[in-house]
């Protein structure tokens, strides 16, 4: 007969939620074991913000997340803040700078917060089993059981911090969401967010041959934008305004760049037309803009290259506009492969926004991105995975 290994409290996933929930349980005495199919341990952390973990945001607040409940992340983000997991931070010693809109990143690399969490864990008295693969899950008599290639775990407490389908490579797998429907909670539909996008042929052929060349912009769609820059590839569009509006868009849908986000290109270029009206529209143009995305643009946009004077009644404002409202339907998006953040996930009006337990399902929490609460790029999901799995670490 199999030994049944017993525990307080089993977290499936040790990525950011999961590691921060068993450490904080553990301080309450609870016995805690995190299991996990992963070869290494906080894979996600380990590889974001360039290998330097933008492990949260000084200006996080709930605008900054989509759910279909827009109020369920309120009370986690108020009850555990950015304040205090940067206290955390310091407390390990850590050394971190601000990058841009409050983006923390730590300053030599993404492993000083993993072995924070790990340190945390230990403290705590808490076990981590990696490189375990989980079979089944079931539930008896108030006991969860949970069957795994390295032996079978039971606990009263059951805590899926297994996070969404984005970055496969890492190991993403759905099997949170499976959890969840085979205890009767619906899932929001998933996709990729926080992800480049794909071209059609006709623009790809054109825009293809800008890969590499970023430019400062202002991506609207659905009522929302975005100030930051836009980035070329050979597949189609990244940089973080694009990420971020990815969140936003439906496909079949349109995206209204602005690439003169900060001043008003009308004055400038009819200015130029003032003092020197016999210079093309393309060299001033690259006044502002890499060469090589003026003679592309010109082109894309069918405008024809000449002299500011030659320009007829409003066809040089026209021209201009062009820059100003630049429109981009996406073919669709790099899709999960690429994709920082799963859109979707368990329906939180199944789940306290107080404690992460499922509502009818004594014991069972979810945390992290496997719920539908979905940060923007710059930190954002961090803190929801730092503030889920501290509410739910009180309570387990």
């Amino acid at each position: 007969m199999t030994q049944v290994i017993e525990k307080d409290v089993i977290v499936i996933g040790a990525g950011a939620a999961g590691l921060f929930c068993a450490a904080e349980a553990g301080k309450r005495g609870r016995k805690v074991e995190v299991i996990d199919h992963a070869k290494r341990l906080g894979g996600k952390i380990l590889m974001s913000g360039g290998g330097r973990c933008n492990f949260t945001n000084m200006y996080s607040a709930p605008e900054n997340f989509l759910s279909q409940n827009p109020h369920f992340c309120k009370s986690a983000l108020s009850r555990y803040t950015q304040w205090d997991f940067i206290a955390l931070v310091e407390q390990y010693a850590i050394a971190y700078h601000e990058k841009t809109l409050g983006q923390l990143f730590c300053d030599n690399s993404a492993k000083d917060i993993v072995d924070m969490l790990m340190q945390e864990c230990k403290k705590a008295g808490v076990t981590v089993t990696n490189r375990c693969e989980v079979g089944e899950v079931s539930y008896q008599d108030g006991v969860y059981q949970v069957s795994t290639a390295k032996g079978d775990y039971q606990a009263p407490s059951l805590v899926i911090a297994t996070g969404g389908l984005s970055m496969p490579k890492l190991g993403a797998t759905p099997f949170g969401y499976r959890i969840a429907e085979q205890f009767g909670l619906p899932i929001v539909p998933t996709r990729a967010a926080l992800v480049p996008f794909t071209l059609h042929d006709h623009d790809k052929e054109v825009l293809g041959e800008l890969s590499g060349i970023s430019v400062d912009a202002s991506a609207h769609c659905n009522d929302t934008h975005f100030n930051e820059n836009i980035l070329f590839t050979h597949r189609g569009l990244s940089g973080p305004a694009v990420l971020q509006i990815s969140s936003y868009w439906e496909p079949g849908q349109t995206v209204d760049f602005d690439l003169y986000p900060n001043g008003d290109l009308q004055e400038m270029v009819l200015q130029e037309r003032e003092q020197s009206p016999d210079v093309q529209l393309s060299t001033v143009l690259a006044k502002t803009y890499p060469k090589r995305f003026v003679q592309s643009s010109l082109e894309y946009l069918n405008i024809p290259n000449k002299a500011l004077k030659q320009y007829q009644g409003k066809q040089l404002e026209q021209a201009v506009e062009s820059f100003t409202h630049w429109h981009i339907k996406p073919n669709g998006t790099e899709g999960y492969r690429t994709a920082e953040v799963t859109l979707g996930g368990v329906d939180t009006d199944y789940v306290s926004s107080k404690t992460m337990e499922v509502k009818n399902q004594k014991g069972l929490y979810f945390i992290g991105e496997v719920l539908d609460v979905t940060g923007w790029l710059g930190g954002y999901n961090f803190q929801w995975a730092w503030s889920s799995g501290y509410v739910a670490g009180q309570v387990v």
